[in-house]
């Protein structure tokens, strides 16, 4: 198989220190097409704009929009024949149901699966406290998400995962002195259903959002059970989640029922008129 072409994007910005340690990364093994935001867009999950404008940069294109604006743009303008999508490498952990959403990061694998493309998004899931920020600083400090992301890269889109998964959200535990991928296990795992948003006012016109799951993340306080992300990387393991895209949907005879219902109801009440 040739080489493959990657689009790399990712939602920490086209300059960040992640997203420099996959580009060379899968430079490696790949032709990198860079379609990334030209500033941080953490957190926007699948936020689309209008009109985007972009510039040249020396990985590819700085896209002045969201981490959706970038593949879409890509895919839909900029570089159509790709065979895979990146995205990362995020600086902290997307692990959860519930963050998957809002996840830039993870959002931008999503919408290439709704172009048919498969894709990993890949985030470092960082334990600490307030100084989280000061750590992982170099792209050296991204090593084992890099070769992770590599190996993946290398062995899913050969090996007919993609067949199964319309996207890979990889999470990989940032260690100090981390080594080659193989010194970290690597586990598939389904996202975590532990919720933990709470809201709390403050006076009379405020009310703080608060996600209460970093704190539980801290030491040896997590609790969810083996086989969940946040379980893998509090263990000290590669995450990877096969996740599909398309809403699902099933019928049951409770909403059959009451659907039957309305529309006989509309019936009956306009042969009434």
């Amino acid at each position: 198989m040739d080489a493959p072409r990657i689009l790399l994007t990712n939602d920490d910005g086209i300059d960040s220190v992640g997203f420099r340690a996959l580009y060379e990364g899968l430079s490696a093994v790949g032709d990198v097409v860079a379609v990334a935001p030209a500033d941080d867009q953490s957190a926007v999950g699948r936020t689309v704009s209008e009109v985007v404008e972009f510039a040249d940069h020396e990985y590819g294109y700085a896209i002045h929009g969201t981490p959706v604006d970038c593949v879409i743009a890509g895919l839909g303008s900029i570089c159509p024949d790709v065979d895979l999508v990146v995205s990362g490498c995020n600086k902290g952990g997307n692990l959860g149901a519930y963050v998957l959403g809002r996840s830039g990061t993870v959002s931008a694998a999503v919408e290439a699966a709704f172009f048919g493309v498969p894709a990993i998004s890949v985030s470092m899931y960082i334990e600490g406290g307030d100084d989280w920020q000061s750590l992982a600083t170099e792209p050296s400090d991204f090593a084992t998400a890099r070769d992770a992301t590599t190996y993946l890269v290398e062995q899913a889109t050969t090996e007919g995962v993609f067949a199964a998964a319309d996207y890979l959200n990889v999470n990989v535990p940032f260690r100090d002195n981390a080594g080659v991928t193989g010194s970290i296990p690597m586990r598939v795992t389904r996202p975590s259903m532990r919720y933990e948003m709470g809201a709390e006012q403050n006076g009379s016109r405020e009310i703080e959002l608060r996600d209460g799951i970093w704190d539980v993340m801290r030491g040896d306080s997590v609790d969810d059970p083996v086989g969940t992300d946040r379980r893998a990387v509090a263990d000290g393991e590669i995450s990877v989640s096969p996740l599909t895209a398309p809403h699902s949907t099933q019928h049951h005879d409770a909403l059959d029922e009451i659907v039957a219902d309305y529309t006989s109801n509309t019936e009956t009440n306009a042969d009434a008129e």
